[in-house]
C-alpha cells in the first residue's frame, strides 16, 4: 500500500477542488444568474412580423391577453334616432364617430338602408345591430308651411354658376367653406363631378356629406381651353396641368400640326389615362 505524506495529500485535495471548480462553477453561475427580460421592442423585424400575424389571427395580445371585440350588441330593440352620444359609444364607436351619427339622425332616418349609408358605421357594427333596430313612420301629412320650409332648405345651386351669396344661403355651409369651394371652382374652370369637392382645401368627409345636399353640377357650365391655341403658360395655370406637361402638349402641336381629336394629347409621354379622363372636361379642339 502506497503511503503519502501530509503535504502530498493536501496537494491532491486542492487539485481535486480546482478541477471541480473549473468544470462545475460555470454551470452554477449560469443557473443562478437572473434571466434577462426580452421585450418585443428588442425582437428582430421578422420575429415581430410573425408575432403580429399570429396575434391578429388568434385575437391574443401578448401584453393584455385575449382582446375583446371592438363592437357590442345593443341590449334591446332601439330607434337609432333616439340614441344618445353615450349609447352609440357603448356600441363601440368613438366619441367623434358617435357625433357624426347624431348629425345624420338629427335629420331622421327611416330604414336600415339609410343607417348603413352613414359612413362611420362599419359593416361589422351594422351586422350586429341591424336586427335590433326599429324606425318611426315617415310623416306624410305635413302642413304647407313645413313642406315649403323643407323644399326651401333643400334647394340645390348649380355650383358652376352660383355666386358666393347663393352658396351661403345654405345655412349648413360656413362662409369659410363657401369661399374655398368657389375658389377651387374658379381654379378648375368649374366642377365636372361632385367627387372633386374632396379637392377643396380643408374638405372632410363630414363636410362633403353636407355640401352635396345643396350642390348640383351642370358640366355645360365648365370653362374650357382650346388646345390648338392655348400657350404653355395658359395651359400650366390649370391645377391638373404641370408646366412640363403643358410644354409637351404645345411641342406636340408644333411638330404634328393642330390636334384633330382631343385624344391625340395622349401621345405625350407625360399624359396618363387617369389624367386624360380629368382633362377631357377642360380642353377642346377647335
Amino acid at each position: 500500500m502506497t503511503h503519502y505524506s501530509k503535504s502530498t495529500k493536501r496537494g491532491i485535495v486542492v487539485f481535486t477542488l480546482l478541477l471541480l471548480a473549473i468544470f462545475v462553477a460555470p454551470d452554477l453561475i449560469q443557473y443562478f444568474r437572473p434571466k434577462p427580460e426580452i421585450r418585443m421592442e428588442q425582437w428582430s423585424t421578422p420575429e415581430k412580423e410573425v408575432t403580429e400575424k399570429l396575434r391578429s389571427q388568434s385575437g391574443f395580445n401578448y401584453h393584455k391577453g385575449w382582446k375583446k371585440n371592438r363592437y357590442s350588441r345593443p341590449l334591446s330593440k332601439f330607434d337609432p334616432n333616439q340614441y344618445s352620444l353615450e349609447e352609440w359609444m357603448a356600441l363601440g364607436l368613438s366619441e367623434k364617430q358617435s357625433a357624426i351619427v347624431l348629425k345624420f339622425t338629427s335629420r331622421k332616418i327611416y330604414s336600415n338602408e339609410e343607417l348603413k349609408r352613414i359612413f362611420v358605421i362599419s359593416d361589422e357594427l351594422f351586422q350586429l345591430i341591424k336586427d335590433s333596430t326599429y324606425y318611426p313612420e315617415r310623416t306624410k301629412n305635413l302642413d304647407k308651411y313645413t313642406e315649403y320650409k323643407l323644399e326651401q332648405k333643400l334647394v340645390k345651386v348649380d355650383i358652376n354658376r352660383a355666386s358666393l351669396d347663393e352658396v351661403l344661403q345654405a345655412a349648413e355651409i360656413t362662409a369659410f367653406d363657401a369661399k374655398q369651394i368657389i375658389r377651387t371652382r374658379d381654379n378648375f374652370g368649374g366642377f365636372y363631378s361632385l367627387s372633386q369637392l374632396s379637392e377643396v382645401w380643408q374638405a372632410t368627409p363630414e363636410k362633403i356629406a353636407v355640401w352635396e345636399k345643396y350642390i348640383r353640377i351642370d358640366p355645360e357650365n365648365i370653362r374650357t381651353m382650346n388646345i390648338n391655341t392655348a400657350s404653355t403658360k395658359e395651359l400650366s395655370l390649370h391645377p391638373y396641368i404641370s408646366w412640363n406637361l403643358a410644354n409637351s402638349l404645345v411641342k406636340l402641336r408644333g411638330q404634328n400640326g393642330f390636334y384633330k381629336e382631343l385624344r391625340e394629347i395622349k401621345k405625350s409621354v407625360l399624359m396618363t389615362d387617369e389624367l386624360y379622363e380629368k382633362l377631357k372636361h377642360y380642353l377642346t379642339v377647335e
